[in-house]
C-alpha cells in the first residue's frame, strides 16, 4: 500500500509538472512561422487598424486547399485578425460603430463575405459565432500579382476613404471604408478646446479656420474667432472675423473687424497683407496697405521694399533701386537673397509687381 501511495504521489508530481510545462508554453514568446504584424492608416483623425499574422504560401493550394471556400476562416494566422476604428466608419457603405473587431472571411469563388465580429480576442476561428456580427458586407475578390505572405494594404487612398486590401498567393480581396472627416473633425474641435488649448488664442483661430476651409458652420466658425479675439486680440484673430463676417453677408461688420485688424497690425503683418492683395491682383488696394504701413513705420526695412514697388508702378526706376537696395541692407540674412534678386530685376528696368 504504501509503495501505491509513494507512486501515486509521484504520478501527481508528475502530471502537475507537465501541467505547468504546458501553461508555461502558452505565455512563452518564441519566433513563429506565421510572422505578427500591423498596419495602420489615418483617414483626417481617424485611425484604421488592422493586427494580424502572416502565413507563406509555401507552395501550397490556398483557395480551396489550405483555406476552404464557404467557410468562416480568420484572414491570417495564429490569433484573430484585429481591425480598429478610432471613430465610427461606414464598410461598403454600411455603418459600422468605432472599436475593435475580429475580421473574419468567407472565401468564394468570386464573391466573399467580410465579417467584423464583437468577439476579438479569440484563436483562430474556432470559436466564431455569428451571434457576435457586428457587420457583414459582401465583395468581390479579384486577380493580384502573386504574394507568398498574406498582406494588408490600403490603396486608392483618398482624404475621406481607402480600400482595405488582403492580398495572398495571387487573391486580392478589397473592402472599402469611408470616414465623414469634416463631421468627426468638428466635434473633435469642441471637445479639444475643453481642455488646456481653450486658453490659447492660436488653438480658436485654428478651429475657426478649419471650419471655413473645410466648408463647415461658418457661424461656429465666427463664434471661435471671437474666443480667440477675447484671449488675445490680434491682426490675425481680427483679419478672420472679418472674412468669416463678410462671408456671412454681414458686410458693415466684416469692414469694422478689418480696420480694427489693420489698426493692431504690425509693420511685418501690414506688409504680408499687401502682398497678398498683390497677388490676388489687387493693386490698388495693396498700395493703399503700402502707404498706410510708409506712414506709421518709416524708415524699417521692409517699407523701403514698398517704397520701391510704388516708384516701380510709376515707373521711376531709380528710386526703385535705391529704395530696394535699402531693404536689401537692413532685412535679416535670410532676406537679403530675395531683396538682392528684386534689386537686379528693377537696375533690368524689370515690373517687380507682376
Amino acid at each position: 500500500m504504501r509503495t501505491f501511495i509513494v507512486g501515486a504521489g509521484i504520478l501527481a508530481a508528475c502530471l502537475l509538472g507537465a501541467a505547468m510545462v504546458t501553461d508555461a508554453q502558452t505565455v512563452l514568446v518564441l519566433p513563429r512561422e506565421s510572422q505578427a504584424a500591423g498596419v495602420t492608416q489615418r483617414l483626417g483623425i481617424t485611425d484604421v487598424t488592422i493586427h494580424y499574422s502572416r502565413p507563406l504560401v509555401h507552395g501550397r493550394k490556398i483557395w480551396g486547399g489550405l483555406v476552404p471556400l464557404g467557410e468562416v476562416w480568420r484572414a491570417g494566422a495564429n490569433e484573430n485578425t484585429t481591425i480598429e476604428f478610432t471613430d465610427p466608419v461606414t464598410v461598403e457603405g454600411k455603418p459600422l460603430d468605432k472599436g475593435t473587431y475580429g475580421l473574419f472571411m468567407i472565401p468564394g469563388e468570386n464573391e466573399w463575405t467580410v465579417i467584423f465580429s464583437k468577439n476579438s480576442t479569440s484563436w483562430g476561428q474556432f470559436t466564431y459565432s455569428q451571434a457576435e456580427d457586428a457587420l457583414r458586407v459582401a465583395v468581390k475578390s479579384r486577380p493580384s500579382d502573386f504574394h507568398e505572405a498574406l498582406t494588408f494594404d490600403f490603396d486608392e487612398l483618398a482624404p475621406d476613404s481607402t480600400l482595405v486590401t488582403l492580398r495572398w498567393e495571387k487573391l486580392a480581396v478589397p473592402f472599402r471604408v469611408q470616414v465623414n472627416v469634416n463631421g468627426i473633425a468638428a466635434a473633435s474641435l469642441k471637445l479639444q478646446l475643453r481642455a488646456w488649448s481653450r486658453w490659447n488664442w492660436e488653438s480658436w483661430s485654428e478651429a475657426a479656420d478649419y471650419l471655413v476651409t473645410s466648408k463647415g458652420d461658418l457661424n461656429d466658425a465666427l463664434e471661435d474667432a471671437g474666443h480667440s479675439i477675447q484671449l488675445e486680440e490680434r491682426f490675425e484673430n481680427l483679419d478672420q472675423k472679418s472674412r468669416i463676417l463678410d462671408m456671412l453677408g454681414r458686410k458693415e461688420e466684416a469692414a469694422a473687424a478689418h480696420s480694427q485688424a489693420l489698426a493692431v497690425a504690425n509693420v511685418l503683418q501690414l506688409h504680408t497683407y499687401g502682398r497678398q492683395l498683390q497677388i490676388q491682383g489687387k493693386q490698388k488696394e495693396a498700395f493703399e496697405i503700402f502707404r498706410m504701413n510708409i506712414g506709421k513705420h518709416p524708415g524699417h526695412w521692409v517699407v523701403h521694399s514698398e517704397v520701391s514697388r510704388i516708384a516701380c508702378a510709376n515707373g521711376d526706376f531709380d528710386k526703385a533701386v535705391a529704395e530696394m537696395k535699402l531693404a536689401a541692407a537692413g532685412a535679416p540674412d535670410v532676406y537679403k537673397p530675395a531683396f538682392e534678386g528684386l534689386v537686379k530685376r528693377l537696375e533690368a528696368k524689370q515690373d517687380i509687381n507682376k
